[in-house]
């Protein structure tokens, strides 16, 4: 009776703490350039800009820059290390006290294999960020894992002149010691369709709910957004 009356409560402040948490649906638009520039053989810059609207177009959300140096340690696997400057704005019905420039290095490995017709592609990364508010630099560290998946169309493979479905999960789990934020801080999920029009330039276009949970780990923003992706490879 005893182990029943312990679940039931542990249930019950479950449910609670779920019936405490206030979520606001929002709609954002993200413009996102990416490109690898082939160095040699076993290097390349890696590069991305994304544009980051609330309200479709009407409002910043944020602006990110990314670069980083690519090693290809075999057909299949790469690491990348690198750092991105981004700026966050407040937007939308959870707004930030403030606009907040962030710098952060990172380092990430990308597995690609395929399974069929679906090709796959798994990315590993640790990133630190520096955060700075007015009150002073806040660090945190965090996990990123995301899972890549794309399905060629009208083609077998995914070569030019293929239209393809594209799909994404990933997480983000911050660590460290005095940790000031929730564990689970992130997830972005993500279905579109692409095309390849040649070996160097690709467009994915689609849906990605972008689930925030805020530091008091109560208000959370579950974020509607259209995804535009530019891919251009320089060889």
């Amino acid at each position: 009776m005893k182990k029943i009356f312990l679940i039931a409560l542990v249930v019950g402040a479950s449910f609670a703490s779920q019936a405490q948490r206030i979520t606001d649906h929002q709609f954002n638009s993200w413009w996102t350039y990416v490109g690898n520039h082939k160095l040699s053989d076993k290097f390349s810059i890696y590069s991305l800009y994304s544009f980051r609207r609330n309200e479709f177009l009407a409002n910043w959300q944020q602006s990110l820059l990314r670069l980083g140096l690519t090693y290809k340690i075999a057909p299949n696997l790469s690491f990348t290390l690198g750092g991105d400057w981004v700026v966050t704005f407040p937007y939308g019905k959870q707004p930030i006290a403030e606009k907040t420039p962030e710098y952060r290095l990172y380092g990430h490995f990308i597995y690609k294999n395929s399974v069929g017709r679906v090709n796959v592609a798994q990315r590993f990364r640790l990133e630190h960020q520096y955060i700075q508010l007015s009150s002073g630099t806040f660090n945190v560290s965090r996990f990123r894992y995301k899972l890549v998946l794309q399905v060629p169309i009208n083609n077998s493979k995914v070569v030019p002149g293929t239209f393809f479905g594209a799909a994404f999960d990933e997480m983000f789990m911050n660590f460290g010691k005095k940790l000031e934020v929730p564990v689970f801080n992130q997830n972005w999920a993500f279905a579109g369709v692409g095309y390849k029009f040649t070996d160097k330039f690709s467009l994915i276009i689609g849906y990605m709910n972008q689930y925030i949970i805020k530091p008091d780990d109560v208000h959370i923003e579950s974020n509607h957004t259209l995804s535009t992706v530019i891919a251009y490879n320089l060889r």
